[in-house]
C-alpha cells in the first residue's frame, strides 16, 4: 500500500472558513473573524456582534491565522446580546466619565422590557438635560465609530490604576483575581475593565436610549426576538423596589459587591453574612404572612408564580409556616391536576404538546373547584395520570372558613388563569431570585446566571442530569418564562425577592466541576465557560453552613421542608 505524498511547504497567504450550512470563505491569512462574517451579513436575520471559532466564543476582532471552522454569533443568539450590552455600558461608562469625571455611576440591575436601571451614586440625580447631553454623547461616538481597544495589562498595574481613579470596589474584586493579568478597554481616555468581550467599535451601538425613572434612569437596549428595535416601557413599581430594597439592605451590610463579600469570607465572617441573609429572608415572607392575614376576610386563595429555580417551592412551605402562625390554615392545590386531557392539549409552534400553555389547563374545572372549596363544600379534586394523558379521581377535600389555598404554578400572575369574583379573593406573589451583589459598578450579575447555576446543581443532586443537559434545555425554559411570567410579573401585589448575598460562593463548588465535564466543541461548553470564569470571581462557602430550612437547600439537599406537608384536612 502507497504512501500518500506528504511534503513540506510555506503556509498560503490565505485561509479558509468554513460556515454552519456547508459554505466556504477564503480570505488573507490573519483578518480578523469580523471581516470574514462581513461578507454574510446581509444573509443574518440579527447583527453579527460575535464569532465561535473552532468551538471556542471570540470577538470579532479575532485573527484567523490557519483554516477554522467559523459560526456567526448575533444580538439574536444570548451570547451576541451579552455582547452588545456590555459594550453598550462601556459606552455609557465612558460618556459619564467624559461629561461628569468627578462623579461615579452605577449600573444596578436589569429591567424585563431590556435595559439597565443605573444610578449616581456620589451627587443627586441627573436632571432631565443633563441625561439628555449624556444620551447626545454616547450618540456622537456611534457616529464616528471610534474603536475600542483591548489590552491586557498586570494585576497590579489595574489595581494601581483603578485604586488612583477611586474605584473601590474594582481595586476589591481584583484583590482576588487568579489570574496574573486583566484585560482592560480603552475609549478615547477612558479605560475600564468588563466582564466579557466586546464589540470592535462605537459604531455598532445604533440601537438604546436612555429612560429617566425614579431616583436613577434605565439604559434602555433591544431585547434578542427584536434585535433592531427598543420595546415599550411598562410600569416598574413592583420590580425596581424589590431590587432597590435588596441593594440598600447589601450596603447596609457592607457587601455592596462581590470583591466585598469575598473580604468578609477572609476576615472569618461568612456565617454573619449568612445568618443575616437567611433573616432577611424570613423577614420578608413573614411580612408577606402578614400581609395575607390582615385581608383574610377577602382573601381566600394564594397565587404564587415565577421563573424557573427561583426557589418557589421552599418560599410556598415557608410561607406557609408563617401563614400557620397567623392563625391560617394553608392548603395546596397543584395546577398540574387540572390539565385537559392529552388529545385536548395545545401544540406549540413546533407541533408539540405544550402543557405550558394556558389552555393546557381547564379553567372552567379549576374555577369551579375552588369556588366550591372555599364556600365550604366537600369535593373530589381531580389527579392528572400524566402515563395515560387524562383526568382522575382524587381525594375528597372540605376546607373550613379558617383554610387559605396556595396555588403555585406559572400562570399564577395571569389575570385570565381566574375569572373576576375568584380573582379578588386572591393574592397573588412573585418570586424570584432578584440578583443585586454584582461585580462591581459596572459589571452585574445576571439573574439568569444565578439561576441556572441553582439548577445545574439541583438538575445533577436530583434528576442526574449533566450540566450539558442542563444547558441545553435552559433555552427552552427562558422561551416559557419570557412568554408565561414575565409580562405579568406586575400583577402581584407582593415580590419575594429569593436571592441570597452568599449563594454562589457555595453553589461555586457545586457547580464548577459539573461545568467543567462539558465536552468542549459543543455548543454548551461556550456557556459552561462563561458561568466558570463568574464562579472564579467568588471564594467559596461551606455547604455545611447553610441553616436546613434555606431557601437554598432545595438546590444543593439537606432542606428540613423537603418533606413538610400540613396540607391534608
Amino acid at each position: 500500500m502507497s504512501r500518500p505524498k506528504i511534503e513540506r511547504v510555506n503556509p498560503r497567504p490565505s485561509v479558509e472558513v468554513h460556515l454552519p450550512e456547508g459554505r466556504v470563505l477564503s480570505g488573507p491569512r490573519g483578518a480578523s473573524a469580523g471581516d470574514f462574517l462581513a461578507e454574510i451579513q446581509a444573509d443574518l436575520p440579527a447583527m453579527v456582534t460575535g464569532a465561535v471559532v473552532n468551538g471556542e466564543l471570540r470577538e470579532l476582532t479575532y485573527p484567523i491565522r490557519m483554516d477554522a471552522r467559523l459560526t456567526p454569533v448575533t444580538m439574536a443568539d444570548a451570547d451576541g446580546a451579552r455582547i452588545y450590552r456590555r459594550s453598550l455600558t462601556f459606552l455609557l461608562g465612558a460618556a459619564f466619565s467624559d461629561l461628569y469625571p468627578e462623579d461615579s455611576l452605577a449600573v444596578d440591575h436589569s429591567v424585563a422590557s431590556g435595559g439597565y436601571f443605573c444610578q449616581v451614586t456620589n451627587r443627586d440625580q441627573l436632571t432631565g438635560g443633563e441625561l439628555s447631553a449624556l444620551q447626545e454623547r454616547m450618540r456622537s461616538w456611534v457616529a464616528v465609530d471610534e474603536p475600542f481597544k483591548r489590552q491586557e495589562v498586570s494585576v497590579v498595574e489595574a489595581t494601581t490604576y483603578f485604586a488612583a481613579k477611586g474605584d473601590t470596589d474594582k481595586v476589591r474584586l481584583l484583590s482576588f483575581r487568579q489570574k496574573e493579568y486583566v484585560t482592560l478597554y480603552r475609549l478615547g481616555d477612558y479605560l475600564d475593565y468588563h466582564h466579557g468581550y466586546m464589540l470592535p467599535a462605537t459604531g455598532y451601538l445604533k440601537w438604546f436610549d436612555l429612560f429617566p425613572l425614579g431616583d436613577g434612569f434605565i439604559l434602555r437596549f433591544p431585547q434578542r426576538k427584536s434585535p433592531t428595535e427598543l420595546q415599550p416601557m411598562p410600569e416598574y413599581s413592583q420590580l425596581v423596589a424589590a431590587f432597590r430594597q435588596y441593594g440598600q439592605w447589601l450596603q447596609r451590610l457592607g457587601i455592596d459587591s462581590v470583591g466585598a463579600l469575598n473580604e468578609a469570607i477572609q476576615s472569618g465572617r461568612s456565617r454573619e453574612v449568612l445568618l443575616v441573609s437567611e433573616a432577611l429572608h424570613e423577614q420578608n415572607i413573614a411580612e408577606i404572612a402578614r400581609q395575607i392575614s390582615s385581608r383574610r376576610e377577602q382573601v381566600r386563595i394564594v397565587l404564587i408564580a415565577g421563573p424557573s429555580s427561583s426557589g418557589k417551592t421552599t418560599f410556598s412551605r415557608r410561607l406557609a409556616v408563617q401563614l400557620l402562625a397567623q392563625g391560617l390554615s394553608p392548603f395546596a392545590l397543584e395546577l398540574d391536576s387540572f390539565f385537559v386531557d392529552r388529545d385536548q392539549t395545545p401544540l406549540d409552534e413546533n407541533g408539540q404538546l405544550n402543557f405550558e400553555a394556558l389552555e393546557a389547563v381547564d379553567l372552567g374545572l379549576l374555577a369551579d373547584h375552588l369556588q366550591r372549596l372555599i364556600a365550604g363544600q366537600a369535593i373530589t379534586l381531580p389527579h392528572y395520570n400524566f402515563k395515560a394523558g387524562r383526568r382522575e379521581p382524587g381525594e375528597e377535600v372540605h376546607l373550613t372558613s379558617d383554610h387559605i389555598v396556595i396555588l403555585e404554578g406559572i400562570h399564577g400572575l395571569n389575570p385570565g388563569l381566574l375569572p373576576g369574583p375568584l380573582s379578588e379573593r386572591a393574592f397573588r406573589i412573585y418570586a424570584s431570585a432578584l440578583t443585586q451583589l454584582n461585580l462591581d459598578s459596572h459589571n452585574r450579575v445576571s439573574t439568569t446566571d444565578t439561576r441556572l447555576i441553582r439548577r445545574t446543581v439541583r438538575d445533577a443532586r436530583e434528576r442526574g442530569y449533566t450540566a450539558q443537559q442542563t444547558i441545553q434545555r435552559w433555552e427552552s425554559v427562558r422561551r416559557g418564562e419570557e412568554r408565561y411570567i414575565f409580562p405579568f410579573q406586575e400583577n402581584a401585589a407582593a415580590t419575594f425577592n429569593s436571592a441570597l448575598a452568599y449563594e454562589l460562593s457555595v453553589l461555586k463548588p457545586l457547580a464548577e466541576p459539573l461545568l467543567r465535564q462539558v465536552p468542549h466543541g459543543t455548543p454548551e461548553f461556550i456557556e459552561a465557560k462563561r458561568l466558570l470564569a463568574l464562579l472564579d470571581w467568588f471564594l467559596p462557602i461551606e455547604a455545611g453552613l447553610i441553616p436546613d430550612n434555606s431557601l437554598l437547600r432545595e438546590f444543593v439537599g439537606g432542606s428540613i421542608l423537603k418533606d413538610f406537608r400540613i396540607w391534608k384536612v
